[in-house]
């Protein structure tokens, strides 16, 4: 799967940084980021909560 022999990683402290660098690169890739600023995702979001408020003060719920 890797191609140097696991065993062989880290005798090296320069190897063993690099794959490690390897290994957070592709967590970071595979995760992503931070999520972008949508503004219609936060607009729908703002009309939910307003959608829940006029919801809860028509049932009473203060």
């Amino acid at each position: 799967m890797l191609p140097i022999r696991t065993r062989s990683i880290f005798r090296s402290r320069w190897i063993a940084l690099l794959w490690a660098a390897g290994i957070i690169w592709t967590a970071m890739e595979y995760a992503g980021g931070q999520p972008q600023n949508d503004t219609a995702a936060n607009a729908s979001s703002n009309d939910d909560v307003a959608a829940t408020q006029a919801a809860m003060n028509a049932l009473g719920i203060q």
